[in-house]
């Protein structure tokens, strides 16, 4: 993990609407010099659209109400169910990645840019253009970080 990366998501997604995987699939994308516009983006995010809403939305949501439990459930009890809706939701997002990566796999997305983090700024541009404006200090964490990531080649 590195520092600042993951509160950065969580502002990212709970003050824009950003489905951070969503977004690790743009970054990782650009890691191979490919840029995507706003229609590319938009398709991306409609074909998991819904199992987002569907599955990993609810789930996030029922994990995060259970930090604070009503009393007619012990807290410890309620800890012992978040953390199983917890590997619930993780699978969730784990079989949604497995469809974005397939997505790639099928055939290849966006265009050739100058260089990766050219790639990432015009994906992830494109990607705001689709929701309310990105908080700044989390973006800018984010592609920093993506900046300084040297991928295994």
């Amino acid at each position: 993990q590195v520092p600042g990366v993951p509160p950065a998501c969580i502002e990212l997604q709970d003050r824009a609407g950003v489905d951070v995987n969503v977004l690790f699939f743009l970054l990782w994308l650009a890691t191979q010099g490919r840029a995507l516009n706003k229609e590319q983006v938009t398709d991306i995010d409609r074909s998991v659209g819904a199992w987002r809403e569907m599955a990993v939305v609810p789930l996030r949501n029922i994990r995060r109400a259970l930090k604070l439990p009503p009393p007619v459930i012990s807290g410890e009890v309620a800890e012992g169910f978040r953390t199983r809706i917890k590997a619930v939701e993780l699978e969730a997002e784990r079989l949604q990645q497995e469809a974005l990566f397939q997505m790639a796999e099928r055939s290849p997305l966006g265009s050739a840019a100058a260089s990766p983090v050219e790639a990432a700024r015009a994906s992830v541009s494109a990607y705001q253009a689709l929701l309310r404006p990105f908080p700044a200090g989390a973006l800018e964490t984010i592609l920093s970080a993506f900046a300084k990531f040297d991928p295994p080649r």
